[in-house]
């Protein structure tokens, strides 16, 4: 079964912390639909090939919810999107250039989106600026 990027390598996210993600929701679902197949042999894009892939799902999960529990810790307070982006940079120890701004950035946005969604964020506009905040 080739996965292609279902799932990333233990390595890949202990070194970048937050991969990219479009849909939070929906990339959830399909590491719960990825846990539940069956195969002979699993080939992820960015993983050894393995007969059993349930623990590097597993650990994609658990890096998925522990990036949502650091942006929830940071938006303790109304919080601009930039603020956001630099504290998770800064707490993840990831340098900042133009291309992970853009990756990190759109994946940052797409929690922050899935986030409100799910009622546990609020955003609003102060003074022309959105700002998110932990409900």
């Amino acid at each position: 079964m080739f996965l292609a990027d279902c799932i990333s390598s233990r390595e890949t996210l202990d070194k970048y912390a937050v991969s990219f993600i479009y849909d939070v929701g929906a990339y959830l679902k399909t590491l719960d639909m990825v846990e539940g197949m069956e195969a002979a042999m699993f080939v992820p894009a960015h993983a050894e090939a393995s007969s059993d892939v349930k623990e590097l799902v597993c650990y994609n999960r658990d890096k998925v919810h522990e990036v949502t529990d650091k942006l929830l810790s940071i938006c303790g307070e109304p919080i601009c999107f930039e603020r956001i982006l630099q504290e998770v940079f800064k707490g993840y120890g990831l340098a900042m250039n133009f291309e992970q701004y853009v990756l990190v950035g759109s994946t940052v946005r797409s929690y922050l989106s899935w986030l409100k969604d799910n009622g546990k964020l609020s955003a609003e506009f102060q003074d022309n600026m959105l700002l998110w905040q932990r409900v």
